[in-house]
């Protein structure tokens, strides 16, 4: 009896991310389980369609909408889902994953459709940007810029966001912020303001390390203005997830934000890029949104990482430092040897 079961929706966008969504349909078929629950499948077909599809779904009042995709999928979904008795699920298959890495959801999505049978369902808080949702992060500056650009490259990936993040960041030049936090004010001139309510942008970028998803906080970012030295150190430990004791990186908490700029520009919501107007609204929402999650995470394992996970973030920085400490040994050391070798052929004698 197919209304004795709890019903799923599986909306699949089958642009994003890089991975082909056929062999998920086919996981999910096999995998689900079947006395539970009774499924169907989706497919969008433009822009904004995933949210009708979710409105839909929440309106019908079934267990939950599973989104097969990236953070922008999730965001389409989730938006339709906050404030109602449907569960957010996702099967993460985008080009960075932020939401999906927080709540340690298996970024494979054959593990991942577990989770519907094995887990369990959580609250959590959402942001608003100028009254748009988001789940992970948002900003203003070179953070909105590079996603509008990786929005207009075409090709998806971890590698094409690199790639446009180094070419645009030596150029790009900070811009001064007037600031009301909480009915405070104040200035800044920077590089990017960045708002999370989870820790990161993905791909284990921790831009808000201490971000939790249920504290009622928005935790911000600022980075000041820096030089070309000083980008190592911020790159090691925006991977590192210590960004925050960096000196160029100032930090705090609130419900609230007010941003002033001195005209119009890009700001992001979950890596979309959107023009807005000088004046910009960030606010905290709290416990609007129902996810599942793996049945062995909690709330405190959400949002307090241990020791043993900073320490390992700490040794996962060195290791990547000493890797490419030794290629560059590597490549040195082939290079001095090449050289010995055309110098031989020149002077055998």
């Amino acid at each position: 009896m197919d209304n004795e079961k709890k019903q799923i929706a599986f909306i699949v966008n089958p642009k994003s991310g890089t991975q082909d969504k056929q062999d998920i349909l086919q996981w999910i078929s096999e995998k689900i389980d079947k006395e539970k629950y009774a499924f169907d499948i989706f497919y969008t077909q433009y822009a904004g369609h995933a949210t009708e599809i979710a409105k839909q779904k929440a309106d019908e009042g079934i267990y939950a909408v599973v989104a097969i995709g990236g953070d922008g999928t999730i965001n389409e979904i989730a938006r339709s889902l906050i404030h109602t008795g449907t569960a957010l699920g996702i099967i993460p298959c985008g080009s960075g994953n932020g939401l999906a890495r927080h709540l340690h959801i298996p970024l494979e999505p054959y593990h991942a459709i577990d989770v519907f049978n094995e887990g369990q369902t959580i609250t959590i808080d959402y942001g608003t940007i100028n009254n748009i949702p988001f789940f992970c992060t948002c900003g203003v500056g070179f953070d909105a810029f590079v996603s509008l650009q990786f929005s207009k490259a075409g090709r998806r990936g971890a590698l094409t966001y690199l790639e446009t993040t180094l070419l645009e960041c030596l150029k790009y030049r900070p811009e001064t912020y007037e600031l009301e936090i909480d009915g405070s004010a104040s200035r800044y001139k920077a590089f990017l303001i960045a708002c999370g309510n989870a820790s990161q942008y993905g791909n284990n970028a921790y831009i808000t390390p201490q971000a939790t998803l249920d504290d009622g906080l928005l935790d911000v970012t600022i980075l000041e203005p820096f030089t070309v030295l000083d980008v190592p150190a911020l790159s090691f430990q925006l991977f590192n997830k210590t960004i925050d004791q960096n000196s160029r990186i100032k930090t705090f908490r609130c419900k609230k934000l007010n941003i002033h700029r001195n005209k119009s520009g890009v700001i992001h919501y979950d890596g979309d890029p959107v023009m807005m107007g000088e004046d910009v609204e960030v606010e905290i929402k709290q416990k609007g949104l129902q996810v599942i999650v793996p049945r062995n995470v909690g709330n405190k394992s959400l949002n307090m990482p241990t020791l043993l996970r900073k320490a390992q973030f700490y040794f996962n920085g060195l290791k990547q430092i000493n890797e490419g400490i030794l290629d560059d040994i590597a490549t040195k050391n082939r290079q001095l040897l090449d050289m010995g070798k055309r110098q031989f052929k020149k002077n055998p004698k």
